[in-house]
């Protein structure tokens, strides 16, 4: 039984955050597909009922639906949708039908909407571009802009572009008397926040009277990753900052059971040190505050609980907060009493909540596992109901393959926990060892398309969470801070060495890969031993002396995770052994990388270039670092073919041939247009 193919990237299904109407009887959730024809996602709303007694149908059939919200009062549904080349606008739809009305018109799009308790408002943010930028003057082109003037550390973020000429802020927009009236005109929103700052997370007080929302704009926020809870009132008056720490905050909520709002409920890293930089290993949990104003109290110890679902609110419902607690690999669901009482677990085992509603009493949570991208299950006392399928169509194919959970051991005795995941048939297979980014983040239990594609072309994955990963406390991920591919390196190469063990695994055959930070530890890798038979650095961390000052964190991430010593820099630097990699390795990169700037892969493939190894640089246009995850449905497939290509020249495998392999490098092995994306022709070495 064969896994994923590329082109079945097209069936996968992939729901968002549901919500859930006030009476629990109904939910909605956007669905998220890739359109390879058109080049483009496509999403719409669907509907379901949470006691499973129909199956989920289609709601709207807009180009892209998303975020959608029913109001307290359960008459309304609020909802984005972007038309084709469009941005996405704020839009209503009364629940008991009708046709959706169109209420903003923002330049650059609008933000999840947020209802206001009486129903008759929605808040959002937007940004808010400078004039004459960003096409708001038809007649000045991108090109023809006037300079940008930089006094900030702060000023571009990757996947977005410069963030200074375009500021987020909060807006408030009325809904119309009729919302079922279809006229053109539309109501004006009012913008509520100002200022050279980002504004974000916009969140309603129970009676109504005040917003509150997350900005940095404290003395020395252009240097620290401080941001704090703000309260305001919806016509703009009375603005006032809540917290008083040195957290990251966000997602800050009300009890809607307590109408003056004394508590703010949030997401927040708690304590960032005294230069507010500390982030390194740092767990982001539920917290609470005054809304009087004060500290930032941890609700959960942060030094186990770290958040991991996607819900773009802290979710405050029937006395409880809830939240998605990264554990092993997995996210759980947790219902955690305002008033104390123990925690209770409302999804656990080997799944990855990604978001969550409540209303009426019942949990609606979209959860992931290694054979749906996401569905969603209804929770009530008692019982956990699976009302939808929405991973039907890939499944159907019989090309999917369930991941074995193993744990290895490293040379000091520390657990490396991880998963293989191999062909049918007894081997022994040929095997890619991949690294995943951040570093703190974790592999786990979810349909990793990567994965699929790559055991359909024959080959055994490995994945694991070496020390520095999330999900497995603070001491796991802060071991690594300045020394970075140490006691991490250890562990990613002893889980390799125990999946060896078995004899259906092929120990001479092995491949090296990983993208971000698994781009780092697969270039210092390479740069220490000739086991691999080659490799693939993508999107790499590879040189933290120029990230410095080419990466839209640079200021404060290698500081935070090498040090500043130029010695210990040195020694946890990729670029400074890639002069002793003598493996083929393949350099995949995006020309818009802002994260991983390009010059961090295109140096290494230099460099391996003019001493003759072999090598290829695989750039994508117009794609940042998200390339993998969400770039253009093209570029994703024709990534994956050419990973595919490059593993079938070195490790070729009877559905990964030598035909493959020896399509030409700059050729496009999906039919795309010929230079899209850009290769270089590699030289082989006899």
């Amino acid at each position: 039984m064969p896994g994923m193919r590329p082109t079945d990237l097209s069936l996968l299904r992939v729901p968002g955050v549901p919500t859930v109407s006030p009476d629990g009887a109904t939910a909605v959730v956007a669905v998220s597909r890739l359109d390879l024809d058109a080049d483009e996602y496509r999403s719409q709303l669907w509907t379901v009922p949470t006691d499973g007694s129909a199956p989920a149908r289609p709601l709207t059939h807009g180009h892209h639906d998303s975020a959608p919200v029913f109001s307290p009062d359960g008459r309304w549904l609020a909802y984005l949708s972007a038309e084709p080349k469009g941005k996405p606008q704020l839009h209503v739809l009364a629940v008991d039908g009708g046709t959706a009305r169109r209420l903003t018109d923002h330049h650059l799009g609008a933000g999840t909407p947020v209802w206001s308790p009486d129903s008759r408002r929605l808040a959002y943010t937007a940004r808010v571009p400078e004039q004459g930028r960003y096409g708001t003057d038809e007649d000045v082109s991108p090109g023809a802009e006037p300079p940008r003037l930089i006094t900030t550390l702060k000023y571009r973020a990757d996947d977005l572009g410069f963030t200074n000429d375009r500021r987020s802020h909060v807006f408030v927009v009325d809904l119309p008397d009729d919302a079922a009236d279809t006229a053109e005109e539309r109501p004006t929103p009012f913008q509520v926040t100002g200022g050279d700052v980002d504004d974000t997370d916009v969140a309603w007080r129970p009676d109504g009277a005040e917003l509150a929302f997350v900005s940095a704009r404290h003395e020395g926020a252009d240097t620290d990753l401080v941001s704090d809870v703000y309260v305001v009132r919806p016509d703009g008056g009375g603005l006032r900052r809540v917290t008083d720490s040195r957290a990251t905050c966000a997602h800050p909520a009300y009890d809607p059971d307590d109408p003056a709002g004394s508590t703010i409920y949030l997401s927040a890293i708690p304590d960032l040190g005294p230069t507010g930089r500390d982030f390194v290993g740092r767990n982001t949990t539920l917290a609470q505050v005054s809304a009087a104003g004060g500290p930032v109290v941890p609700l959960l110890d942060p030094e186990e609980h770290d958040r991991g679902d996607e819900t773009p609110a802290t979710v405050v419902a029937g006395g409880a907060a809830h939240i998605g607690i990264q554990r092993r690999g997995a996210v759980e669901l947790l219902r955690v009493p305002l008033d104390g009482g123990e925690p209770e677990t409302l999804v656990d085992g080997s799944y990855t909540v990604r978001g969550f509603a409540v209303g009426g009493g019942v949990v609606v949570a979209t959860v992931a596992h290694d054979r749906s991208a996401g569905e969603l299950i209804a929770v009530t006392p008692g019982r956990r109901r699976l009302i939808t399928g929405f991973g039907a169509p890939l499944q159907a194919t019989g090309r999917l393959h369930r991941m074995r959970e193993t744990t290895a051991t490293a040379p000091d005795g520390y657990p490396v926990h991880g998963w293989v995941t191999t062909p049918p048939g007894p081997g022994p297979h040929p095997v890619l060892l991949t690294v995943h980014g951040g570093p703190f983040s974790q592999y786990g239990w979810t349909l990793f398309d990567e994965t699929q594609a790559y055991v359909e072309a024959g080959y055994a994955v490995l994945m694991c969470n070496p020390r520095g990963s999330s999900g497995y406390g603070q001491a796991h991920g802060r071991v690594i801070k300045e020394h970075m591919g140490e006691l991490d390196a250890d562990d990613v190469l002893a889980f390799l060495d125990a999946a060896l063990a078995d004899p259906g695994l092929d120990a001479t055959r092995v491949g090296l890969m990983g993208g971000s930070y698994g781009g780092f530890m697969t270039t210092l890798l390479l740069g220490r031993t000739d086991r691999f038979v080659a490799g693939i650095s993508e999107r790499g961390f590879n040189d933290p002396v120029s990230f410095v000052g080419s990466s839209d964190i640079g200021f404060f991430f290698p500081d935070e995770y090498v040090g500043t010593d130029p010695e210990r820099v040195a020694a946890q630097s990729p670029m400074a052994s890639a002069h002793r990699i003598t493996t083929p390795t393949m350099v995949i990169h995006s020309e818009e990388d802002w994260r991983c700037p390009l010059e961090q892969g295109t140096r290494l493939y230099v460099e391996l270039k003019r001493r003759g190894v072999p090598t290829e640089l695989l750039l994508f246009p117009g794609e940042g670092h998200e390339l993998s995850r969400s770039g253009r449905p093209k570029h994703r497939q024709a990534r994956l073919e050419h990973v595919l290509r490059w593993w079938g020249r070195w490790l070729p495998t009877s559905r990964n041939s030598s035909a493959v392999a020896q399509l030409p490098a700059g050729a496009a092995a999906s039919g795309s247009a010929v230079g899209e994306p850009l290769t270089v022709e590699a030289t082989r070495l006899s």
